[in-house]
């Protein structure tokens, strides 16, 4: 698998403090499944997913992505809010 991430996302989550080995670390550490974005204004083709993972270090990163095949798009990476956690506790885990 492998992951691209356009230079604009890479430099949006740069800003937040988070690089491509962060990306990888949740990815591999994800313990659950991943939910789709329903909403109207996130449907894409694919379809958008995400999940919440932890880095190596212990930092909850929820991961937006679309995947194509054995290739993963990067669309966003940020800290969770508390809604979007209760969500994946109750439809991802």
């Amino acid at each position: 698998m492998a992951t691209k991430i356009s230079p604009r996302i890479l430099a949006k989550i740069a800003e937040r403090g988070i690089t491509p080995a962060h990306i990888e670390e949740c990815f591999t550490n994800r313990t659950g499944g991943t939910l789709l974005d329903t909403r109207e204004q996130h449907k894409t083709n694919p379809p958008t997913q995400w999940f919440i993972a932890l880095t190596d270090k212990g930092r909850r990163l929820k991961i937006v992505f679309m995947q194509d095949g054995g290739d993963v798009e990067l669309k966003s990476a940020f800290d969770p809010n508390i809604t979007e956690m209760y969500i994946y506790a109750k439809h991802g885990s």
